[in-house]
């Protein structure tokens, strides 16, 4: 499964819109085999837009705890002590 890059949203969007435009054309000429074709890569084209969004959303929940300096580690080890 290939996970898209976040650059490519906007693209991504083009390809929805394209898509849409193209299921509304499909169901006013009656292409009725071409429609099911362009709604399966509609929901593939969401699908990829929905991953990217869960992905920037997981990554603006990201929590930086840092690293303990060592005279900090050095406090706790010592007062632990007898």
């Amino acid at each position: 499964m290939l996970r898209p890059e976040h650059s490519q949203r906007p693209r991504l969007v083009e390809i929805r819109d394209n898509l849409l435009d193209r299921i509304v054309e499909a169901e006013r000429e009656g292409w009725l085999g071409e429609l099911e074709k362009l709604h399966t890569r509609l929901a593939g084209a969401e699908d990829k837009l929905s991953q990217l969004d869960d992905e920037a959303a997981r990554q603006a929940n990201v929590v930086d705890l840092g690293m303990p300096s060592f005279s900090q580690i050095t406090v706790r080890t010592t007062a632990d002590r007898p």
